[in-house]
């Protein structure tokens, strides 16, 4: 695959310019662990204007993605199971956005909405600080799912 190509596929995981040139350029892989362990370690790297820049791409959870590329696909996935407490999640992630000025993110792969509801409402008691930094996993650990995902044929 042309290095555009593979940059292209990458960009939905997390857009990223650093990571997904990293990646890119650290190609050939010995196998898709090899792979995976390097898009994780290359996240760790990730700087304040990378993740709001990526977060820019993330609809707030309980919304739909807007669009039909790549990464609205997959986001629309992972928030397939978040449903019930739409209310209660809508008014959590005005008063997050209010508090953090940014989107609330988490992984919603694998959740439920009342798991959604609980840890928006107890990060609402984070410091900046320590938001960012779950922030930061969150979005480490979307992306490397996402990476799975397109690997998993």
């Amino acid at each position: 695959m042309a290095p555009d190509e593979a940059a292209e596929l990458l960009r939905p995981c997390a857009d990223v310019q650093t990571w997904i040139d990293d990646l890119v350029g650290g190609r050939p892989y010995d196998d898709r662990d090899s792979l995976l362990t390097f898009a994780e370690a290359a996240a760790a790297t990730w700087d304040d204007a990378e993740i709001d820049a990526a977060l820019a791409h993330h609809p707030r959870i309980g919304e739909r993605a807007a669009g039909e590329g790549a990464e609205a696909a997959m986001s629309s996935a992972e928030q397939s199971g978040i449903s019930g407490d739409e209310q209660a999640i809508a008014d959590g992630n005005r008063v997050y956005e209010e508090t953090f000025g940014r989107i609330f993110l988490i992984r919603a792969a694998g959740r439920t909405a009342g798991e959604v509801l609980e840890q928006l409402t107890a990060r609402l008691d984070n410091d900046p600080a320590a938001e960012s930094a779950v922030v930061a996993g969150q979005l480490r650990e979307i992306a490397l799912l996402r990476l799975e995902g397109i690997l998993t044929p």
